[in-house]
């Protein structure tokens, strides 16, 4: 079986609730019946009955967490878990997801990502086989979704995601302004960076921050 991922764009919008944030990336997940970036095609037929698996397996039991970028293997890391997946359902031939952005070194990047207005996606990852037919690779019935991942380039055609942000509080560390100002400028680096970019610098400002507390 193969490792399979499978990419999709994401946009996103910031909403503040009773003066507490949060941060949610919701929208189509996963798209089945038709031709991804990479050349794959998920039948509906075959993805309804392993998303259902997953929904309960992991979903329903608050498991389903995923990271940001797709590692080298099918294994879930769990120091680079970066959201949890609250939600799967079909709507004709899209999966449409929801996922809380989660509290851990890797959220906190996906989080400045949402405040600089970078664009990400995200991106099913699972195990699987292929068959080519007339120039087309259908997954086969043996697919695994072993997760969803965020990245910054997904291989579905147009699945747009909102990322919902909701608290920022954790950019303040006991009052210091200085926090404040870091995150500021870290903004302003990040929109002025080309997409290929993003990532590397996100965690090495990320580093620094660590640093700095």
């Amino acid at each position: 079986m193969k490792l399979l991922n499978e990419f999709t764009e994401t946009d996103f919008l910031v909403e503040e609730t009773a003066g507490k944030k949060n941060y949610t990336i919701k929208g189509p997940y996963i798209h089945c019946n038709e031709q991804n970036r990479n050349g794959r095609v998920y039948t509906l037929e075959h993805m309804l009955p392993e998303v259902n698996r997953y929904i309960k397996e992991f979903v329903q039991t608050k498991r389903a967490v995923g990271e940001l970028s797709h590692p080298e293997g099918p294994q879930i890391n769990p120091d680079k878990v970066s959201h949890l997946i609250t939600k799967l359902e079909f709507d004709g031939p899209l999966c449409m997801g929801e996922a809380i952005v989660l509290d851990t070194p890797n959220g906190r990047i996906v989080k400045s990502f949402m405040e600089a207005g970078v664009n990400f996606g995200v991106s099913t990852r699972g195990l699987g086989s292929i068959k080519e037919s007339n120039g087309i690779k259908y997954v086969q019935p043996d697919f695994r979704l072993v997760t969803v991942d965020i990245v910054l380039d997904p291989s579905g055609k147009a699945c747009f995601v909102e990322g919902i942000l909701e608290n920022q509080e954790w950019m303040y560390v006991d009052g210091k302004g200085w926090v404040e100002q870091y995150f500021e400028e870290s903004r302003k680096t990040l929109k002025s960076l080309k997409a290929k970019d993003v990532e590397d610098t996100a965690l090495q400002i990320f580093e620094n921050f660590l640093a700095k507390l």
